[in-house]
């Protein structure tokens, strides 16, 4: 995803929005230390929680607990993105978004979520549930997540910086055009996958699918085999019901 860059930079530069659309008072969101329980903390830290959270997930040490757990994060995380979405538009101070250096580096994060998510890591999705008669194609929940710590951690940065306003308009605005519908993908698949389980029912293995190929619906649906919830109700720490 493209990001403001100051002038003398030389990436591509985009101006930001110059219009606000008035939903609540935006008091406490340039203060340059905020209170703790202003609106900026509350949702710094519900960010900063989901991305410890994913990276401690990704390491492995509890496989048993990884989906319920990433379940759990994501849900949390989106309701940090409904405040944002709810929110009045947020303004910059500055015109161009003052540069960060290299990108947050995700693809261990994504790389030790795929092998953890192995069985189940594909999904299918439909991008834009108000676009009629699209076919819904091959996703990947550690594509998903990586994409969205990616995300936040660019705000993050900003936040560190004392650049409060900065990132909430940036986690604002990517919460619109990405990390939003990105994780609110990934929750349908993890929700998805533990009512499988909690439900006995069987689930469409996807396998051998490359998520890089345009599939119809109907070719997802030959593609995959079938994998009983109890062969991967162990290792993904979910419970089948008696």
């Amino acid at each position: 995803m493209s990001k403001n860059q100051p002038e003398k930079s030389t990436k591509p530069t985009t101006t930001k929005p110059e219009e606000t659309v008035a939903l609540e008072p935006t008091v406490l969101l340039h203060a340059s230390a905020p209170e703790p329980d202003s609106f900026a903390v509350q949702i710094s830290d519900q960010i900063e929680s989901f991305i410890v959270a994913v990276t401690a997930v990704a390491q492995g040490d509890e496989p048993d607990s990884a989906v319920p757990f990433l379940l759990l994060e994501v849900s949390q995380l989106l309701l940090a993105g409904g405040r944002l979405g709810a929110h009045e538009d947020i303004l910059p101070e500055e015109r161009y978004e003052p540069d960060l250096g290299p990108e947050p580096e995700v693809d261990d994060i994504r790389e030790r979520l795929a092998l953890l998510l192995e069985p189940v890591d594909v999904y299918s999705e439909v991008f834009d549930p108000y676009e009629p008669r699209k076919a819904p194609v091959p996703a990947r929940i550690s594509d998903d997540l990586a994409d969205v710590v990616a995300d936040l951690s660019h705000g993050l940065a900003h936040y560190r910086a004392g650049r409060t306003t900065e990132a909430l308009w940036w986690w604002q605005f990517s919460y619109f055009s990405n990390w939003g519908s990105t994780a609110s993908a990934a929750l349908r698949a993890l929700q998805s996958l533990v009512a499988h389980v909690r439900l006995n029912q069987p689930l469409e293995d996807l396998d051998g699918l490359d998520t890089d190929e345009d599939l119809a619906e109907e070719t997802l649906a030959e593609a995959a085999g079938k994998v009983m919830a109890e062969e991967i109700a162990g290792p993904l720490g979910l419970r089948t019901v008696k």
